[in-house]
C-alpha cells in the first residue's frame, strides 16, 4: 500500500468518527474503540480473503497474523 491510499483510508476513518460525533446529539459516546474495529475488520477480511482466492494461509500473510488468528476472526465476523 502507497502512503497515499493510506492516508485516503485514514481521512475516511477519522471523517466517519467526527460525522459519529457530531451525530451523537448530546448522547455520550461509549465503546468507541470496539465499534471501530468491528466496522472496519470484517470488510477488511472479507476483501483480503477475496483477494487472496479464498486461500486463509495467505490471506493471514497478507494480513501479517496468525492463520488460526485469521480463522477465529473469520468465525467471530461470520465469514468463515
Amino acid at each position: 500500500m502507497n502512503q497515499k491510499d493510506n492516508q485516503s483510508i485514514s481521512a475516511c476513518i477519522r471523517e466517519s468518527m467526527e460525522a459519529y460525533f457530531r451525530d451523537l446529539d448530546g448522547e455520550p459516546p461509549s465503546n468507541v474503540y470496539e465499534m471501530v474495529v468491528n466496522c472496519v475488520e470484517k470488510p477488511m477480511l472479507d476483501a483480503v480473503l477475496r483477494y487472496a482466492g479464498g486461500n486463509q494461509t495467505r490471506a493471514a500473510e497478507i494480513l501479517g497474523i496468525n492463520r488460526n488468528t485469521l480463522r477465529k476472526k473469520l468465525k467471530d465476523h461470520g465469514l468463515g
